[in-house]
């Protein structure tokens, strides 16, 4: 009797990601260890303590597995290895040792729609038509007049498809032409794909961030895209100078056949005591009824997160009831995974023009959504986007498309850890994209100590967040979406908390719901209330709890 009351001590938490605060590491970006201006996976080992001291509950690590870094490992050239200039798997399983002796999950950023050009397998496939890989990627004949299969786009610019002389073939890329879709069609490649996985999981990771989770799998007619409605053209990624957002992707992504082998990742990753998965939906006119769809029934992927709260689009109290409202009517049993900035897009406090107080309000607005959360790095510092200089820029994108779009570099400078060197204590090296001077002042250790900094107050929200089940896992019901305020209700086992958020820069007042609400202190916030209402001060909030009838 005892051991089996004690087996349940022990017993991991299956549902630990739901309503979890993961903490997403840009890698090269984090810290340098050895001294060549490249962050890496002992750099990360050095500071996991300050990311356990913000008292998330994950870590979400970009990827660090071999690639010749066209896209910065997103172009993966070995699943199974990590690229010398992070480290080795020695250092990853040390990774993984500390993370769980702090506390901390950890989570691997899973390429698996694509591969680098430099893959073994892609550079097989390439060689002929009748090799054992000939159909791992996407491989189609020309039209007769040598034209592409059809009129696909790259994310990257231009067509979707790449002549290779060597098969007199063309092949698709739904992002730079180095990286060829693998074929999900082909039953061989989702196998080796799910023994990938499974490689992880094995090696201690407790889950996956899956990249592009809806480009998997392709329409195997190859059916012209339709042109998209101007009105609906509403990217979150260079929408202005990119023409893929002027195509309805109905059959280059979004395929029905995805679900059944998301069924089959997730049928994996069940054998494992706790794992999760939180999928990246890349569409900005279905994202939130594929989320739905591939989180919802409980078989497929855990959670997923769309790109609602990562446009350039101000959440006022309209939009973000707008979004939830949508939410809440199409997630069902399914579950988001909420997100106001990643390496993808510009950071949130420059992308909204957010002040000091806005920037701390919108965090607590994030953190008390239903669903889980992902930060980014330097989100808790409060980090504006950095100015790169044409000459410094790295990503792809943003060279091809600059000035009207600058890429994604001003979100992945490094992290400052101190402020009295030029490279705020990222590195002693030169780093490999500069460190922002405007950033220096935000450094950790500037904030560490002192009570009223960003830092402090994303410390105390997180765990303000933790000590309510209603905040974590609990229901959420929409109260007021106008006049410059946004509320709401979370429920969870019999107890209310009424959440007010003050998104102006005038003090508000708020009526409070029917019945006897006590405020909570404890959130790091300022409001008065009376008998049947609050006063909010400019950018503040109301946190109050009822017990329910």
């Amino acid at each position: 009797m005892q051991d089996m009351a004690r087996e349940k001590i022990v017993a991991p938490d299956k549902d630990w990601w739901r309503g979890a605060v993961i903490y997403q590491i840009y890698p090269r970006s984090f810290q340098d260890s050895n001294h060549d201006g490249i962050g890496d996976l002992a750099g990360i080992i050095h500071r996991l303590h300050h990311v356990a001291e913000l008292g998330v509950d994950a870590i979400w690590i970009s990827p660090f597995f071999r690639s010749p870094m066209l896209d910065f490992g997103y172009d993966v050239s070995d699943y199974r290895d990590v690229d010398p200039m992070f480290g080795t798997l020695g250092d990853f399983d040390a990774l993984i040792q500390r993370a769980h002796e702090l506390g901390l999950k950890v989570l691997i950023d899973l390429v698996l729609s694509h591969t680098s050009s430099q893959h073994s397998w892609f550079q097989e496939s390439v060689s002929s038509r009748d090799n054992p890989k000939a159909d791992w990627y996407v491989w189609a004949d020309a039209k007769p007049d040598g034209s592409p299969p059809n009129n696909w786009l790259s994310i990257f610019g231009g067509s979707a498809w790449e002549w290779s002389g060597d098969r007199m073939q063309y092949y698709l890329h739904n992002f730079l032409k180095e990286q060829p879709d693998l074929n999900f069609h082909n039953p061989e490649v989702q196998e080796e794909l799910l023994a990938v996985a499974r490689f992880w999981l094995d090696r201690g990771v407790d889950g996956f961030r899956l990249d592009t989770i809806n480009f998997y799998f392709h329409d195997k007619e190859l059916r012209n895209n339709p042109a998209l409605d101007p009105a609906r053209r509403n990217a979150t990624i260079a929408p202005e100078v990119n023409p893929y957002n002027w195509q309805d992707h109905l059959h280059d992504k979004n395929q029905p056949e995805n679900l059944e082998f998301l069924r089959r990742l997730r049928a994996l990753m069940d054998e494992y005591p706790a794992a999760t998965c939180v999928g990246e939906v890349g569409d900005a006119q279905y994202g939130l009824q594929i989320q739905a769809q591939y989180t919802g029934g409980g078989d497929k992927v855990h959670m997923c997160y769309s790109f609602e709260f990562l446009s350039g689009i101000t959440p006022t109290p309209e939009r973000v009831g707008e979004v939830l409202r949508d939410y809440e009517r199409e997630i069902g049993d399914g579950w988001a995974c909420w997100a106001f900035s990643n390496h993808d897009v510009m950071r949130h406090a420059s992308r909204w023009n957010l002040g000091e107080d806005a920037r701390r309000l919108y965090a607590g607005l994030l953190l008390s959504l239903r669903g889980s959360v992902c930060l980014y790095q330097g989100e808790e510092l409060g980090l504006t986007e950095a100015y790169v200089a044409y000459e410094d820029l790295q990503d792809p994108y943003g060279i091809r498309f600059w000035p009207n779009y600058k890429g994604r570099d001003g979100c992945r400078t490094p992290i400052p850890w101190i402020s009295d060197n030029q490279n705020g204590g990222f590195s002693d090296a030169k780093p490999w994209l500069p460190m922002a001077m405007e950033h220096l002042h935000r450094a950790v250790a500037n904030q560490e100590d002192k009570e009223d900094s960003t830092l402090a107050f994303y410390r105390a929200m997180i765990r303000f967040r933790h000590s309510y089940p209603a905040l974590v896992k609990g229901k959420l019901e929409l109260v007021q979406t106008s006049g410059g305020v946004l509320s709401f209700i979370r429920e969870h086992e019999g107890l209310k908390l009424f959440c007010a958020f003050n998104l102006t820069n005038a003090a508000l007042p708020v009526a409070l719901p029917k019945g006897e609400w006590r405020q909570d202190k404890g959130a790091p916030f300022t409001a008065m209330q009376r008998e049947t209402e609050v006063t909010l001060p400019p950018y503040q909030a109301y946190f109050g709890a009822q017990e329910a009838a």
